[in-house]
């Protein structure tokens, strides 16, 4: 079960749960159910953390891929460069189209890592709203409980 589901059961058992009489939108509930449930959100916040910590590993290898095919690519610019016959016309030419295939490369490799970049930071970003936003539902929770807690209702 992920936090999601475990989250949409919270709300199901509040959903369901029957009215306290004469006390507006208060309701009762299984507090074992709920602890329950606040259990394997516990046991599953794990799962999440690990998830994000391998997006950033992704991120970190998908930079260094980015790094390494540049570095290819400028070495193999080079090795071009000090191939050709060092004729001044033909040299001119040489470096002239090395700095082009440097600036390319370069512009390419600034480019993957700017995507890279961006979309590890959509997921980080998704990943943080979807944990900020179960941490919230949690911390409502607990807060409806405790208020349950504080205030019980009497029988008539």
């Amino acid at each position: 079960m992920n936090i999601d589901e475990i989250l949409e059961m919270l709300d199901d058992l509040l959903d369901k749960a029957p009215a306290v009489p004469f006390s507006g939108k208060k309701v009762m509930v299984d507090s074992d159910k709920i602890r329950d449930l606040l259990n394997e959100i516990r046991l599953n916040l794990p799962q999440e953390i690990k998830h994000a910590k391998l997006i950033v590993q992704d991120r970190q290898q998908i930079l260094s891929d980015a790094n390494k095919e540049a570095e290819a690519i400028v070495r193999k610019a080079e090795e071009r460069a000090k191939n050709i016959v060092s004729n001044d016309e033909i040299t001119k030419q040489a470096k002239q189209k090395a700095a082009e295939i440097l600036t390319q490369a370069q512009s390419k490799a600034k480019e993957v890592r700017n995507a890279t970049n961006e979309y590890i930071d959509n997921i980080l970003n998704q990943t943080e709203e979807l944990l900020t936003t179960s941490l919230v539902d949690l911390k409502k929770t607990r807060q409806a409980i405790r208020m349950a807690c504080k205030n019980p209702t009497k029988p008539e």
